[in-house]
């Protein structure tokens, strides 16, 4: 007699995906109580912790807590395929891919044309954002796979590294920066600067300063990268940023010169994230492969 059952599976599934036992409950529809009970009982039964608990920090899952989630996520595409097998309407399958909105008109296209001759009978979707609002699209479940820098994701996020970028120094082209090949934190350190607004861009541009004993002069902080060039273009102050189009004109028409930042603490990383570890030959699995390969060789933003 087995004293787990695919309940049980789905339960361990769902606090994975949400990262807390109240997100879990409310998508289950079951109360936290129970569900925490439920949790403990089940970790008891198997004689091994699946979750770190720590207090005011997410739920995360311990190397046994992947390895279950893994077989138990297995396991339940299994049994949804047998309940469906012989059934005149089987739900199409979907997949959502995230990617932080600076880099979305670089990677989406490309990604999308991956996938659709990777997996030509799934529903592609596509969601852009901040790297908080990803980082909860990958827990909630709402995103399947997420491109974007490594900032911010923790241990139960896996990630694949697909190339590195330098940032880069935006100005008009008759500023004294832009008269030499390169430049570096010192002498950015020296000017007012526009950075982003979002909280993990600024704090890793803020932290990239403070690795060189440094503290930069931050004029203005801007939602979006093509209000930064715009008013870097216009001598506002000089701009930093790691996406930037091809082109080296503005919206509004200004010319825009951009010099690479050459420190070495300022390279930064490109990944394909995913909330714990696909399933092998899942959908996920298969679009996290084709992706991988199809974008690692990408050098536009560096």
């Amino acid at each position: 007699m087995l004293y787990l059952t695919l309940r049980h599976y789905e339960y361990v599934t769902a606090i994975a995906r949400h990262g807390s036992l109240s997100g879990a409950a409310q998508a289950l529809h079951v109360s936290q109580p129970a569900l925490s009970t439920a949790l403990s009982r089940i970790e008891a039964h198997l004689g091994r912790v699946l979750f770190l608990r720590r207090k005011g920090a997410p739920l995360e899952l311990t190397p046994a807590g992947r390895d279950f989630v893994a077989g138990a996520d297995s396991l339940l595409a299994e049994a949804a395929r047998l309940e469906q097998a012989g059934t005149a309407a089987q739900p199409p399958l979907s997949l959502t891919i995230g990617c932080f909105s600076d880099l979305a008109p670089f990677l989406i296209p490309r990604a999308l044309g991956l996938l659709r001759a990777t997996l030509p009978l799934v529903q592609l979707d596509v969601f852009e954002g901040g790297f908080e609002a990803l980082i909860a699209a990958l827990k909630a479940g709402t995103c399947d796979l997420a491109l974007t820098y490594d900032l911010g994701l923790d241990s139960s996020i896996t990630r694949t590294p697909l190339y590195q970028v330098t940032p880069r120094a935006l100005m008009p082209p008759d500023h004294p920066l832009a008269q030499q090949p390169d430049t570096n934190l010192a002498a950015l350190a020296e000017l007012p600067l526009i950075l982003s607004r979002d909280g993990l861009s600024s704090a890793h541009m803020m932290q990239m300063f403070k690795s060189a004993d440094l503290v930069p002069q931050v004029a203005y902080r801007v939602a979006s990268l093509e209000l930064l060039r715009s008013m870097a273009a216009r001598g506002e102050g000089v701009g930093l940023a790691y996406s930037l189009p091809a082109s080296d004109t503005t919206y509004d028409g200004m010319p825009l010169a951009s010099r690479p930042v050459r420190d070495p603490q300022a390279t930064e990383s490109v990944v394909l994230s995913c909330h714990a570890t696909p399933v092998p030959g899942s959908t996920t699995e298969r679009a996290m492969s084709a992706l991988a390969s199809g974008l690692a060789a990408n050098s536009d933003l560096s």
